[in-house]
């Protein structure tokens, strides 16, 4: 059975992105403490205890999921935040986007009696449509021991270069067992699944996914986050949820007001109160330049 490389919690963003591109995925160990757990625990298990099961053999019968955490957690909201995976994203997701965006939030709480989840690629979200570029990176945060007999994450490390035809063999599945307080970092490519929980206690971890910042999120940010939510929060948090431009011409809307009340086109981020300067593109159209004179050698 393979296993999965552990770091320690202060790894290099080089070295994460190093393991997502050859396994597929990682361990980061002792990244929470007890007293964050704690703190995390207070403020979402109200919400999960109010969260039904499953709806069909996927989702799980004997598992909840419970999502909308920037909103209800501000413990969470450090996490989504947590300054190692926003490096691990830079070097990771970077290579494809401009910006990246917070995909989805999610308490997965898989009970005792829970079956295996089919195998899959969190990828195909988009369908099988993105064939030569990595979408995401994904995080599981154990807020419970992860155990190979209470449903541990399965994966299959390598994967992520293997064909869509390519089934994975018992063999070739390893499990993410890890103590409370580690992270599983995995890319959108891996082949995985929850696990099958053979205990008579919850198995429970906090999905928090980042993707390209010019892709669809899972998790509708903007209603899961409103608005009047949102202008509450911190700048750089507002940007990951999508109050933002993902690219030069990308997220911009033109606010429904009576004819000359206000202006025409603006960013995302005035739907939260900001003032919007003249030429409040500008500056990313020029880092976007940056990126192109680096990248292409041009004659002048």
């Amino acid at each position: 059975m393979p296993s999965l490389t552990h770091l320690p919690a202060d790894a290099a963003p080089e070295a994460i992105t190093a393991l997502l591109d050859s396994d597929g995925a990682l361990i980061l160990d002792d990244v929470l403490t007890a007293a964050q757990i704690d703190q995390i625990r207070a403020e979402l298990d109200p919400y999960v205890e109010a969260t039904a099961d499953g709806r069909d053999r996927f989702t799980g019968y004997q598992t909840t999921r419970t999502g909308a955490l920037v909103a209800r957690s501000p413990a969470c909201r450090e996490l989504v935040m947590h300054p190692g995976m926003l490096a691990a994203c830079d070097v990771f997701l970077k290579r494809a986007c401009d910006r990246y965006q917070l995909h989805l939030t999610q308490v997965i709480r898989i009970r005792p009696g829970q079956p295996r989840q089919p195998l899959h690629r969190d990828r195909l979200a988009w369908g099988g449509f993105l064939k030569d570029v990595e979408p995401q990176l994904n995080t599981i945060w154990a807020l419970t021991d992860f155990t190979e007999a209470n449903g541990a994450t399965q994966v299959v490390p390598g994967s992520p270069s293997w064909p869509e035809s390519r089934k994975a063999e018992p063999a070739e599945v390893g499990y993410a067992k890890m103590k409370a307080g580690s992270v599983l970092i995995y890319s959108g490519s891996v082949i995985h699944a929850g696990g099958e929980n053979l205990t008579e206690a919850d198995r429970i971890g906090i999905n928090i996914t980042y993707c390209l910042g010019w892709l669809r999120q899972e998790e509708n940010q903007y209603l899961s986050c409103p608005p009047a939510i949102a202008r509450t929060l911190d700048p750089k948090l507002q940007a990951l949820l999508g109050y933002s431009m993902g690219s030069y011409a990308l997220g911009y809307f033109s606010p429904p007001l009576p004819p000359g009340a206000g202006p025409e086109v603006v960013p995302p981020q005035f739907a939260l109160g900001d003032k919007i300067a003249p030429g409040w593109g500008e500056d990313l159209l020029e880092a976007i330049n940056e990126r192109v004179r680096a990248q292409v050698k041009v004659k002048v």
